[in-house]
């Protein structure tokens, strides 16, 4: 059994706010037996991974790790909803920093995987797509953290090894797409080919996306700024 196993029973236990006592119970194991489970430290059968499926209303792949989709469905592109779709998650009230802030990103996030679908990479793009999926990740883990009744069991990385192994692989993502982007290889990842990436300026930036372009030349001048270095005159 996978160390996912362990991670999700414990977690889905708390999210129901029940005892180890009564959830064992009701699995028809020992509490005894369902701490081991818990802790990983022994395996359950595929009986026991049935019953802990229906108990808790999930699908086996989930139990397993196998999916981030607790009814085991398979995600695919056309399930994921547009970042500006109408929805009670899209909804943001009170300050508009944040509403300026995640305009910025994500339309200077439209340029990148605009200028990714050019380059037509796929190790390029997977190691961008990690790095950016790393930092979403750090940010939000600080944010659901922030409380700290909240159950740490939705993530696998434990809280005292989060932060370098996340940051390492921020580094090694980061490696990788220079390295691919500047035409070398990492591993077996072939880098760009000569050529293959086009020409670029800001005037080429502006003509190209109208709409984007002037979010990506603030995001930049902010990121500067933030990085110690004076805003340029332009």
């Amino acid at each position: 059994m996978n160390s996912d196993f362990s991670r999700i029973i414990t977690l889905l236990r708390k999210e129901r706010g029940i005892s180890q006592k009564k959830a064992a119970e009701a699995l028809g194991v020992s509490q005894a037996l369902l701490s081991h489970y818990e802790k990983g430290i022994r395996e359950c059968g595929l009986e026991f991974v049935v019953k802990a499926a229906d108990f808790y209303h999930v699908s086996t792949d989930y139990l397993l790790g196998r999916t981030p989709q607790r009814t085991g469905a398979t995600l695919t592109v056309d399930d994921i909803p547009e970042p500006d779709a109408a929805g009670k998650e899209n909804v943001m009230k009170g300050s508009l920093l944040p509403i300026l802030n995640k305009k910025l990103i994500a339309n200077s996030l439209n340029i990148v995987y605009s200028l990714l679908q050019q380059y037509a990479n796929k190790a390029l793009t997977e190691e961008i797509s990690a790095y950016l999926a790393v930092s979403v990740y750090k940010m939000f883990r600080i944010l659901y953290s922030a409380n700290p009744k909240n159950p740490q069991g939705l993530f696998a990385a434990p809280p005292s090894l989060e932060h370098g192994m996340s940051s390492s692989a921020l580094c090694l993502a980061e490696a990788a797409a220079a390295c691919l982007a500047s035409g070398g290889d990492a591993g077996d990842k072939k880098g760009l080919k000569k050529g293959q990436a086009p020409a670029l300026s800001p005037e080429i930036l502006g003509q190209r996306y109208p709409l984007f372009a002037t979010s990506l030349f603030h995001l930049i001048q902010s990121a500067e700024t933030r990085m110690g270095l004076e805003k340029s005159e332009k």
